[in-house]
């Protein structure tokens, strides 16, 4: 009897091992996220711009142009001033876990007309309403973004990947924070400045700012409330609603700034 209980052991084992390797195996077999160019360095086919006081797909004065492989707001044709014209150029799918990354820098381009706190200041938005459904006198996307500043005044600190909430909540450190913007942990960076930056989001849960690869803030839970946003459509603004997915735009606000080596890949 012993001798048949040991057999009986020894074979559950071995098939349990069998077992165990085997989901092992289809695991490895499992194929990796491959990182995608966002931009192809050549024009804006991938891309939508939605602009303030314009239909979605206007790209109002060429304010987002191909420049030498990269993508730059550029205000050189606003020959009647800014006029709120916040913008926003979309990627043409939506995302929910992923990791994205770009470099971007700014430019002396600033409009005079433009509000005070747009000066070196850009984002990428993520968790983004669909450009289409952005409404024509709607000033900014419900979204979540990743707020890219740089030195104003000399010695006085400017972090960069702030997180900014235009229609949206995010709890940080365990409770809804109700700041409209949260600051990051970075060092402050000459307006000239090459910065690398990276964006972890796993779908409506936990959310990651890096920035030249150190993480900079933290925060979980991103949701449809709050406010900044105007002229909406009430149907896509149901406070308390997690973000689970959403599209990704690049920010025009009045101040020229470059984009490049925009990659990302699903999580």
């Amino acid at each position: 009897m012993f001798r048949k209980i040991l057999v009986a052991s020894i074979l559950g084992t071995a098939l349990i091992s069998c077992s165990a390797e085997k989901k092992e195996t289809q695991v490895a077999e499992q194929p990796k996220a491959e990182w995608i160019d966002m931009f192809n360095g050549e024009n804006l086919e991938d891309w939508t711009a939605k602009i303030y006081h314009h239909e979605s797909g206007d790209n109002y004065q060429n304010t987002f142009r191909v420049v030498d492989g990269t993508i730059e707001v550029n205000y050189d044709d606003y020959n009647e001033g800014f006029n709120d014209r916040y913008g926003h150029l979309f990627y043409k799918k939506p995302f929910s876990s992923f990791h994205m990354t770009w470099e971007y820098r700014f430019t002396e381009q600033w409009l005079e007309d433009a509000a005070s706190y747009t000066y070196r200041n850009s984002g990428v938005m993520f968790h983004s309403q669909a450009p289409e459904t952005i409404l024509k006198e709607q000033d900014w996307p419900i979204s979540v973004e990743w707020q890219m500043l740089a030195e104003e005044k000399e010695g006085v600190p400017r972090p960069t990947g702030n997180m900014c909430s235009p229609g949206t909540d995010v709890f940080f450190e365990g409770k809804k924070d109700p700041r409209h913007c949260i600051n990051s942990t970075s060092p402050t960076f000459k307006w000239d400045e090459w910065v690398k930056a990276d964006l972890i989001v796993y779908g409506d849960s936990l959310v990651v700012h890096l920035v030249n690869d150190v993480k900079v803030l933290e925060y979980t839970l991103p949701q449809i409330g709050g406010g900044v946003a105007n002229g909406f459509d009430p149907k896509y603004k149901e406070d308390g609603k997690l973000l689970k997915e959403g599209y990704i735009g690049l920010q025009s606000e009045g101040q020229g700034v470059i984009f490049k080596n925009l990659k990302i890949k699903e999580l």
